[in-house]
Order: C-alpha cells, then sequence, then structure tokens
C-alpha cells in the first residue's frame, strides 16, 4: 500500500518466485538440449525440463501478478491480461474461502470481484494461506475503503463465500450426480444379460459324444490335467496354477487360498463353459471361480443411485436457498444423508434377492411399496430439518423466561472475552443463579464465569455467515451483541438463542 486513497497488492514472495522462474528457464534449456542435441524425444532429463518449466512458468505468472486500486477503480494484471473496472461497476468485494485437502487443513482466501450484472471475477491478489494473515486483511480493508469512497457496496460487513454458503456454485455436485447416475444406469444396463447368464450356467448340463460343435459353449467340457507348480502371491495380487506341458492351458488365474492348497503333481479336473475355466477339482479341494450374479450388480446399480443422491440433496438445497445472501450458511444434507441410508436398509437387499423378478410375486411388490413409503417419510423429515429458518423480531422482544432450576443450553461467545476467554466457554447456564458460560454441559457451575448482562445490548439476529467460521453449527443462529461498545457474537440453536435472549435483555432494563 502507498497511502491511503491508492492500494498496491503484489506477491509477498517474490524471491523465492523468481528463484522457481530460474527453475523453469534451466527446465527449457534443458528440454531443447534433450530434442535438439540428443534427439530424444522421451527420456528421464526430459521429463525433468518440461516439470521445471512447468513449475516455472506458473512461478511466472504468481510473480508478475499485480492489483492496483485508486480513484478511477480497480486495476489487476497478470501475465497475459490486464483488466480494470470503475468503482461504479463494482457491486461488492468478498472473501472467497476454500479449504485444501491436506494433513493440516489449510484454508486459501482470494477476493472476489461482484460486478453489477451479476458476474464475479476472482483477483489474483490479495492472497492468503492462514486464516489470521494481517498484510491479508489489511489490504482487503483499504480497497473496500476506497470501493466505500468511491464506489456504492452492496454489503457494510465483509461478506465470506464458502463451500458452505449459499454463493458457492453447484455445478461440480450436479456434474458429480449425473456422473455417478450415469454410472447406476450402465450397471442396470447390464443386469438382464447376467441375469440370463446366471441362469444359463446353473442349468448347464455336461457335453456328451453327440453334443454339436456349435453347442459345447452352451454345456460343460471337463479336461483333465496336471499340475507344474503354483504362485500365491498376496491378496491384492494374482496367483497362479501352472499345468505340466502347458495343457490344456499354461496357468489359470486363482484365489491366494487356492494356490496354497493346490500341490505341484496333483490330478485335477478343468470344468470348461463357454471357454473359461470355472472350475478346478482335485483330491482334496475345489476352486470355483466368482462369477458376479445379477443381484450383485444390481445392488452396485443401486449403490451408485443412492450415492449420487447426496450431490443431489446439495443441488436442491442451493436451489432451495437461491435467494438468500451469497454468505449465508446453507443447512446441512446430513439429513438427506440419513434418508439416503435408511432407504439403502431395505432398497439393497430387495435388489440383490430380486434383481429382474420385482413384480414377478406378491412379496417383492408389498416390500418395494412399504419401503418406498418409508424413504418418502424420511424424506419428508429431512426437507422439513433442512428448512431456512429466518430469525423473527419477537426473539428478543418476548418476556422472560423465569427459571429456579439450571438449565444448560449449547450456546458460546463467538469473541475472547473477560467471560469467555479464548473461547472456552461451549454452554449458557440460565436459572439457580445469573446467567454464566460454562464449558461444559452441567451439572453444576464449576469453572462457570458470569456473564455481564448489565454491559450487554442486542443490535440484530440473523443466521449464520460464513464470516462466522466453520466451528458454527450450519443450523444455528447469531446473535449479534453490543458489550459496552464492543461488537460481540453469540451463537445457538434457533430457539435456545431466543430463550437466552429473552433472559439477558431485562437483565438490564431499569
Amino acid at each position: 500500500m502507498t497511502n491511503a486513497w491508492e492500494v498496491t497488492c503484489r506477491s509477498s514472495w517474490k524471491r523465492p518466485l523468481w528463484f522457481f522462474v530460474g527453475l523453469g528457464a534451466a527446465g527449457v534449456s534443458l528440454a531443447v538440449v534433450c530434442i535438439v542435441f540428443w534427439g530424444r524425444l522421451w527420456d528421464v532429463w526430459l521429463g525433468v525440463g518440461l516439470l521445471l518449466a512447468l513449475v516455472g512458468i506458473a512461478s511466472l505468472r504468481r510473480v508478475t501478478a499485480r492489483v492496483s486500486a485508486d480513484a478511477d477503480g480497480l486495476h489487476s494484471r497478470t501475465l497475459l491480461r490486464r483488466r480494470s473496472v470503475p468503482w461504479r461497476d463494482i457491486a461488492d468485494l468478498r472473501v472467497r474461502l476454500k479449504y485444501a485437502n491436506t494433513p493440516r487443513v489449510q484454508e486459501t482466501r482470494r477476493v472476489s470481484l461482484v460486478l453489477r450484472d451479476g458476474r464475479k471475477r476472482l483477483l489474483p491478489l490479495p492472497q492468503s494461506w492462514e486464516p489470521h494473515d494481517p498484510d491479508f486483511d489489511g489490504q482487503l480493508a483499504a480497497l473496500r475503503a476506497l470501493h466505500r469512497r468511491h464506489g456504492a457496496p452492496e454489503s457494510s460487513h465483509i461478506p465470506v463465500v464458502s463451500s458452505r454458503t449459499a454463493g458457492r456454485g453447484w455445478a461440480g455436485s450436479l456434474g458429480l450426480c449425473a456422473l455417478l447416475l450415469a454410472g447406476a444406469g450402465v450397471a442396470a444396463w447390464f443386469v438382464p444379460s447376467m441375469a440370463s447368464d446366471e441362469r444359463a450356467w446353473r442349468s448347464a448340463t455336461p457335453c456328451t459324444a453327440g453334443t454339436p460343435t456349435t453347442e459345447r459353449d452352451t454345456c460343460l467340457t471337463t479336461l483333465s490335467a496336471v499340475i507344474a507348480r503354483t504362485e500365491s502371491n498376496p491378496p491384492k495380487q494374482r496367483s497362479w496354477l501352472y499345468f505340466t506341458d502347458g495343457r490344456p492351458l499354461e496357468r489359470l488365474d486363482v484365489s491366494p487360498e487356492a494356490a496354497e492348497e493346490f500341490q505341484a503333481g496333483d490330478s485335477v479336473e478343468l470344468t470348461v463353459w463357454r471357454g473359461q475355466v470355472r472350475e478346478v477339482a482335485g483330491a482334496g479341494h475345489v476352486w470355483r471361480e466368482h462369477v458376479p450374479g445379477a443381484g450383485e450388480l444390481a445392488v452396485v446399480a443401486a449403490v451408485f443411485a443412492l450415492v449420487a443422491g447426496y450431490p443431489g440433496a446439495q443441488v436442491l438445497l442451493r436451489l432451495r436457498g437461491r435467494r438468500l445472501p451469497d454468505d449465508e450458511v446453507l443447512p446441512s444434507a446430513l439429513p438427506f444423508g440419513a434418508a439416503l441410508i435408511g432407504t439403502a436398509l431395505w432398497l439393497l437387499p430387495l435388489c440383490y434377492l430380486h434383481p429382474t423378478t420385482l413384480f414377478a410375486s406378491p412379496v417383492p411388490i408389498t416390500w418395494a411399496a412399504a419401503g418406498s413409503l418409508v424413504t418418502l417419510a424420511l424424506f419428508a423429515w429431512a426437507w422439513r430439518a433442512t428448512r431456512v429458518r429466518t430469525p423473527g423480531a419477537a426473539d428478543a422482544t418476548e418476556g422472560p423466561a423465569e427459571t429456579e432450576t439450571e438449565a444448560f443450553f449449547a450456546a458460546r461467545f463467538l469473541e475472547h472475552t473477560d467471560y469467555n476467554p479464548h473461547g472456552f466457554g461451549t454452554h449458557i447456564v440460565l436459572g439457580g443463579g445469573p446467567p454464566a458460560v460454562t464449558p461444559h454441559p452441567g451439572p453444576g457451575r464449576f469453572a462457570a464465569k458470569r456473564i455481564p448482562v448489565e454491559r450487554l445490548t442486542v443490535a440484530n439476529v440473523r443466521r449464520a455467515r460464513g464470516s462466522d467460521g466453520d466451528t458454527v453449527p450450519r443450523s444455528w443462529h447469531i446473535a449479534e451483541l453490543h458489550d459496552g461498545g464492543t461488537p460481540v457474537r453469540l451463537a445457538a440453536a434457533p430457539d435456545d438463542l431466543a430463550r437466552i435472549i429473552r433472559e439477558l435483555v431485562p437483565a438490564k432494563t431499569p
């Protein structure tokens, strides 16, 4: 930053990035040497050179990125593109929060630009990989200050859009749902043919001398063989039976247990059906190839369809909350996941036992009808459990609920205060004494710290936002309080929060 009304954002990792740019240049040189002078289109050194070149290009893009803002607007520059947007065309500046799936959960914060026409752009800078980064927070605050001075922001607070909020796109969930449904359709397509093969295998009879050659694939052919040696490998590797003189075949892929049971020199009989060895029978052991049945494939199709239901539920929730502000947290899709699990309890056994005979007898029909009613009830419950509850104005105005016995409520203040040092409180106790914060659900007031209700005033009650953090459950509401002029947030379930506020508000009334 240069001054209060001009902001410049550059990468704080210039030296390491320029070092990687140099490595990229060295990688390009190495690749050129490998191709031109050594005449090798592919080898280890060429691969190393190309990898370094890619790293150098990515680093060059990062090191040349620059974002600046002044009275005219916001200007961004990358390796191949430059953009300038006047403040009057910018509706808002938001934080885009993304979590990396690493052993130590890492969050990435970037600034998103929302235009008046609804389009959104992700700025290359500023960027942070830490939840508390003074440089990122300072640059964002300066950008928003310029926006307030020369433009008209839509929000008075800093909106944070994450995977939990309404502003996150649903194209990925929709694509995953479609992909899983396609897999379910492909698996279901092969169920009838597999059921036909399963019936043919069970009804197959041994071939006779009079069986025509064209029909020998449909009957069972028995061949004699002698095992030359066996090869037993771990379960994730193939195990083999080798036959003497390579007759009737050189080797056969079997289970590790079968390779251990059979011994070199054993005389065995091979049962061949449709050109494949289906059974090996010896004096003391019989191995049969596992042939997936129609029921197993039907279960696979059902599992794919049920799993597709979860990203489908996420899409449904995002469509249901499309009118919410982009930074408000959406309800969790876990109730729909529970409904899908409840559906699996009756659907999977039905698919396994009746893959192609669902309407052949009254038993599977009754089973499917009863299960469908259960699923309908579960999804109705999930729909109600994931409804968006808007805080009512009456939450903070109704009279107090007098209590003589202690009642503990899961609630917590999100800021560090003298009655909630370092966020230690997990519950609030009402009744049997003044309201207090406790690190336990009771009973008793051990380690409780009294809430100075005489200093608190209620400013607003709202739904959870992305800026409240992932530790706040999706269904909770947030009460914005003033503690002697200092903003404080109190999070709890909607009904519990209303009860707590009714206890806090009258205490400061003269």
